[in-house]
């Protein structure tokens, strides 16, 4: 049998419906980035930031070749310029040097107070949701009291317990933000503690801390691993804090918060000593705010 002539003109068209109905092509990895810069600026300076900050506790050398603990009583308190960008403090030292290796001090003391506040938090909410009943009660009670004292005051009392130095502010710190960890692990332990999977591994004769350390540590973590990024702000404003009220590390360490506390004794004629620290302070707080609730929003969606 012959085949039938197709009509000239209704080829032509179904060409074009035949090139619409292909797939587009998905657009290259750097356009993707740009569309992204494009429509979330703020979070991309975040980013940039929290990443420069980063690389100042890595290898502050890249960044200045001047020593943070050296400096010439000549040059004292020079404004910013050209040479010392962020100018120099009351004996000669530059002052960006300061700020730059300062970060070491500044973000691991940081890190001890959110890992401390995360893993003691979180187990307490673990062992309350789980067990429930009166040890649900006691620990309870105890993150009440703490929730009761501000935190900074909690964390000066920590301190008097544990002594000065910039590690024991740093768990002092941790100790006094325990709560907020506690209670939410809590609520997701004693949602799923009723879930469908963990009443099967009991059905199956699994031991209490199989079920505990296997099915519900595991799936309740996400949640408290996103407040810790939003808890690294408070933490930088608290140990900045009591750093500056003399708790911190000792001279001549360059802590952000020390720096601070330095300058400012020489605020009416060198504002620069002030100023650049506490702006560097500021600016890591609401970059770290601001990728926490970006990390926040992604999990939710």
């Amino acid at each position: 049998m012959a085949t039938p002539l197709l009509n000239p003109q209704a080829a032509e068209v179904a060409a074009p419906a035949t090139e619409r109905a292909q797939p587009r092509t998905a657009p290259s990895a750097p356009v993707r980035a740009l569309g992204w810069s494009a429509r979330q600026p703020g979070l991309l300076i975040s980013v940039v930031f929290l990443i420069m900050v980063a690389t100042w506790v890595i290898a502050p050398s890249l960044f200045t070749s001047a020593d943070p603990l050296k400096g010439d009583v000549g040059d004292r308190l020079l404004a910013p310029s050209a040479e010392h960008l962020f100018g120099t403090d009351a004996l000669g030292r530059d002052l960006y040097a300061r700020v730059v290796y300062g970060a070491r001090d500044s973000i691991q003391a940081i890190l001890i107070a959110v890992g401390v506040a995360l893993v003691v938090g979180s187990l307490l909410g673990l062992a309350a949701g789980f067990f429930g009943r009166w040890v649900d009660d006691a620990l309870m009670r105890i993150v009440d009291v703490v929730l009761a004292i501000p935190a900074l005051l909690l964390s000066m009392a920590f301190i008097t317990i544990l002594g000065y130095g910039l590690v024991n502010v740093a768990v002092a710190v941790g100790l006094a933000s325990i709560a907020g960890f506690a209670r939410l692990m809590r609520a997701d332990v004693l949602r799923l503690r009723t879930s469908l999977y963990v009443e099967a591994a009991r059905a199956s004769g699994c031991r209490w801390w199989t079920i505990l350390f296997r099915h519900v540590l595991p799936n309740s973590a996400g949640t408290v691993i996103s407040v810790a990024a939003l808890e690294f702000g408070t933490a930088v404003l608290a140990v900045s804090a009591l750093s500056f009220l003399g708790y911190g590390a000792p001279a001549p360490s360059p802590e952000w918060g020390r720096l601070v506390s330095e300058g400012r004794d020489f605020m009416a004629t060198a504002w620069w000593l002030v100023t650049f620290s506490g702006v560097v302070i500021a600016l890591l707080v609401l970059a770290a705010n601001r990728v926490a609730r970006a990390l926040e929003k992604g999990g939710r969606q």
